[in-house]
């Protein structure tokens, strides 16, 4: 029976990372995913690395994803443009929180620029003109490629630090014993690790279900689009709208946040959820969302695996209100991830295995810092 000082149980972003951070420090690493290949989270995004929307500690842990990023960036081509982000203030009261937000980072040496509305329009082609006030602008935020990253994330931790990776491999079971842990597949093969480390994601019900069923996990289905490219069409970077000014925990700590009042033209928008956000993949096509429904992860079937053409509609109705170039939609799909309000569930089943999920939608901004915080503090090492 091969042994390990490290099985990971799901190879997305965050089993991914942990990964990369505990062979960096030279432990010997099993990274196990169900899949063939990863399906889940990981790659049903925007592939936007955007900590200036986060809060408190996941900021810190985005600001190091992006020196993270820039370093694998180096080595291996992860799909990383170091493009920026901007968030395009369509109203007054956007407009005071993007200043008050550019104001507090200015303090802690974040890097932001304030955009004039001639600026947003000349950066950004297709904007309406009528929608923009102005900007707030991130020059050292990334996108990725989500459908392409996390395999070449994947290849080069095979590759550098000779992680054993297996991709179809159900795990059934895992347990102490003696000598640290051992997993078990479904087709009956164990292993055995010093530690095991469970990153399941949304999927609460293989592994300890009794645990995840007491952790208040809450599943979120968000509904995303594709639009065709259109010629000579041009969008740098993460485009982010006055929806996600309303949304993003960092404005929410902005003095004015608590006086925001919603207009009567977004109430159905704020019901569902509703952010508009594009980013421009490689190809040209143009990923426009999204959308937030919401049940408890143990119902997660409630939430169905359709996409609701209402909502679609309500999307694309919003984003036609803020570009005017044509929204052609190849696409649509729903992504689902598990959060919860405890920020992230971190579990120890005992000293050997701990379960970790539930990181929300940050996973792609910040997972990559958390996981070198969590396998410098779990583990005792680093690298």
């Amino acid at each position: 029976m091969a042994t390990y000082d490290l099985i990971i149980v799901g190879a997305g972003a965050l089993g991914s990372f942990h990964a990369y951070q505990a062979a960096k420090a030279g432990q010997r690493v099993l990274l196990l995913e169900k899949d063939r290949y990863p399906v889940g989270a990981t790659v049903r995004n925007f592939g936007q690395v955007v900590p200036s929307g986060l809060a408190g500690r996941w900021f810190d842990y985005g600001r190091r994803s992006l020196e993270i990023y820039r370093t694998i960036q180096r080595e291996t081509d992860l799909t990383v443009r170091e493009n920026g982000t901007v968030y395009l203030a369509s109203d007054a009261d956007e407009w005071t929180l993007a200043n008050e937000l550019h104001d507090r980072y200015e303090r802690i040496g974040y890097p932001s620029e304030l955009l004039s509305k001639a600026q947003c329009l000349a950066n950004y082609p297709g904007l309406q003109p009528d929608y923009v006030m102005g900007g707030l602008f991130f020059p050292g935020e990334m996108s990725v490629e989500p459908e392409q990253m996390i395999h070449r994330l994947i290849a080069f931790i095979q590759r550098r630090y000779g992680v054993d990776y297996r991709p179809g491999s159900l795990v059934i079971d895992c347990q102490s014993n003696y000598s640290g842990a051992i997993v078990t597949l479904a087709n009956r093969q164990r292993f055995q690790a010093g530690r095991v480390l469970i990153c399941g994601g949304h999927e609460v019900r293989l592994l300890f279900p009794e645990v995840l069923a007491e952790a208040e996990l809450v599943v979120s289905k968000l509904q995303m689009l594709l639009a065709e490219p259109v010629p000579g069409l041009i969008l740098p970077g993460n485009i982010l709208t006055g929806l996600t000014i309303r949304r993003y925990e960092a404005f929410q700590e902005c003095p004015s946040y608590a006086r925001l009042k919603t207009p009567e033209h977004l109430a159905e928008l704020k019901k569902w959820g509703i952010h508009i956000l594009f980013k421009q993949a490689t190809d040209g096509s143009i990923i426009v969302g999204d959308s937030h429904e919401y049940a408890d992860a143990t119902q997660a079937e409630d939430l169905g695996y359709h996409t609701q053409d209402f909502i679609n509609d309500l999307m694309l109705t919003e984003a036609r209100r803020i570009v005017q170039f044509p929204l052609t939609i190849r696409k649509t799909w729903a992504g689902f991830y598990s959060q919860t309000t405890a920020e992230i569930f971190e579990h120890d089943i005992d000293e050997n295995i701990r379960i970790v999920t539930g990181i929300g939608g940050k996973g792609m901004s910040s997972g990559a810092g958390y996981a070198e915080d969590s396998i410098r503090h779990w583990l005792g090492v680093s690298a």
